[in-house]
């Protein structure tokens, strides 16, 4: 019996997860200011814009760009806590945790999918832009050679 071993592997170019924690502190302080309207909107707004672009653009580099779905959820983590704080400061005691309640369920969807856009439409622009990289796939033959 002739037996082929085909093993096909791709590895990235590096860990993301404490890039990706210090961005979603990051986002959730961006959010945070955004509920307590601390400093103007348009500029913590485009600082977030711009921490999620470059954020992108290093997934994309490292070619991790399914980190993309993972994301959101790890700066929802971050977030919760801070952004509920900052709807209690802005809206008083019941009406920040009423307000809070709906930023943190249904308002983090369209944040997430915010989120996943822009990470996403960076990484692969990054990826596509610096190419492929030559060793992706190593097929083995039947005589043990690449």
């Amino acid at each position: 019996m002739n037996g082929v071993l085909v093993t096909i592997r791709q590895r990235g170019r590096g860990q993301v997860s404490g890039a990706m924690t210090v961005w979603a502190i990051l986002t959730a302080a961006v959010l945070f200011c955004l509920e307590a309207r601390v400093g103007r909107a348009s500029v913590v707004g485009g600082l977030g814009v711009v921490i999620t672009v470059l954020f992108g653009a290093l997934l994309g580099w490292r070619r991790r760009v399914p980190a993309v779905f993972v994301a959101p959820f790890v700066s929802w983590l971050w977030a919760w806590l801070p952004l509920w704080i900052a709807a209690v400061v802005e809206h008083g005691v019941l009406g920040g945790l009423a307000i809070g309640f709906f930023l943190l369920t249904l308002g983090w969807v369209g944040i997430g999918l915010i989120e996943v856009v822009i990470l996403g439409v960076v990484a692969l622009l990054v990826r596509s832009l610096r190419g492929p990289n030559e060793h992706d796939i190593v097929v083995f033959g039947p005589d043990g050679r690449p």
